[in-house]
């Protein structure tokens, strides 16, 4: 079983939501010939150590599409490219789709690792059932991105210099007019090397605390990874990055004092030897790296909250950082909150950095996984029929 937060356990207590999501798939490599992964010798033009987070057009996708049954069919890979939609499609008129976010990395005899992934997969399953949409099996979705990391073999960075980004999207493509679920869903996954998400880099964020403008609200849809959920922090997140801000963050939408997480990560508050963040209510999504760094935090012996945390309290944190797929673990160098600058010691001895630290050695396979996170991909990956 895998280890996550208390919704995952429910989901797969409830039978009604299990039977939806263990549905037979076809994989794609019976679609494709071995001939299509790349070679690393072909990656000599890149430059691996400016590659911040940006698109780069990488070589293939997987794609698969529902059956008139609902079910997801045999995927394969095409060439990375535009996709022909009509305009009437649910995800364009009614935002009716969902998108995830991992990595693929290389590890220094060459072997490449999923960090995991099955995670992302029960987290699209219950954003699918959020937004009324069938969602492919745990195994289909893991053996897409296997498949779009191979054949994408060449654009994964070498160890230390980054890694495969991979975006897996799940999509209301068929014609809809009236308000309802789109008669037909495409499941596609695309990869892209990246660096540093935050133009600083390394670099502590400077983070500004936004009171007007909310992220989500109960009972909306914040707790899963909705593409609806990212457009509308877009104007709160232009203005604080031309006031000089690396990112927003965001307060509950009732009291409006409670911090809930930044644009595009979650945060943690450091005090003493307590490590806090924000409880997941619906409002907050529960990101794969945010849980791990919990685990870890266990683990080095400090104590972990999940709870309601005031803006007041950054004033006497000791540290703030903050967590994704994305970011990793980036140390907030300052918040700004009513007008006043919170300034946090950055030192080599940050909590953040020794749970970074834990986590990258994982990774990297010089820490031993207990917890079986990583998940290799095998340069000879074959399903069997």
């Amino acid at each position: 079983m895998i280890r996550g937060a208390a919704c995952f356990r429910k989901l797969f207590q409830s039978s009604a939501l299990s039977s939806k999501f263990t549905t037979r798939y076809y994989t794609a490599q019976a679609a494709v010939q071995p001939a299509i992964y790349s070679s690393d010798e072909e990656s000599g033009s890149i430059d691996w150590d400016n590659l911040g987070f940006k698109l780069m057009q990488t070589d293939y996708m997987y794609v698969t599409k529902t059956s008139d049954d609902g079910i997801f069919r045999q995927g394969q890979l095409d060439r990375y490219g535009n996709i022909q939609l009509s305009p009437s499609a649910g995800v364009l008129n009614y935002g009716q789709g969902l998108f995830e976010g991992t990595k693929a990395f290389r590890r220094e005899d060459g072997r490449l690792f999923l960090f995991r992934p099955e995670q992302n997969a029960i987290r699209m399953q219950i954003g699918a059932e959020r937004m009324c949409m069938p969602a492919p099996s745990t195994d289909q979705f893991v053996d897409a991105l296997k498949q779009t990391a191979l054949s994408n073999k060449r654009w994964i960075p070498p160890p230390g210099k980054g890694s495969l980004y991979i975006r897996p999207l799940l999509i209301g493509t068929g014609p809809i007019l009236g308000l309802a679920p789109a008669p037909e869903y495409t499941f596609l996954v695309y990869a892209c090397p990246v660096g540093n998400y935050f133009k600083e880099g390394t670099a502590p964020l400077n983070l500004y605390v936004e009171e007007d403008v909310h992220r989500a609200s109960r009972g909306g849809a914040g707790g899963v990874k909705s593409i609806t959920n990212y457009a509308p922090v877009l104007k709160a997140m232009k203005k604080a990055k031309a006031n000089g801000y690396s990112d927003v963050l965001y307060v509950d939408a009732v009291n409006k004092k409670y911090i809930e997480e930044v644009s595009s990560c979650n945060i943690f508050v450091v005090k003493g030897n307590v490590v806090s963040t924000p409880i997941a209510k619906g409002t907050i999504l529960e990101g794969v790296t945010r849980k791990s760094i919990m685990d870890i935090a266990l683990d080095l012996g400090y104590t972990v909250e999940e709870r309601l945390i005031e803006a007041d309290e950054l004033i006497s944190a000791d540290e703030v950082f903050c967590t994704g797929t994305a970011v990793g673990v980036a140390p907030v160098g300052s918040i700004t909150y009513k007008g006043q600058r919170i300034e946090y010691k950055i030192s080599s001895d940050l909590s953040c950095k020794k749970f970074y630290s834990r986590l990258v050695g994982i990774q990297k396979g010089v820490i031993k996984d207990e917890r079986n996170w990583i998940v290799e991909i095998e340069s000879s990956y074959l399903v069997q029929d």
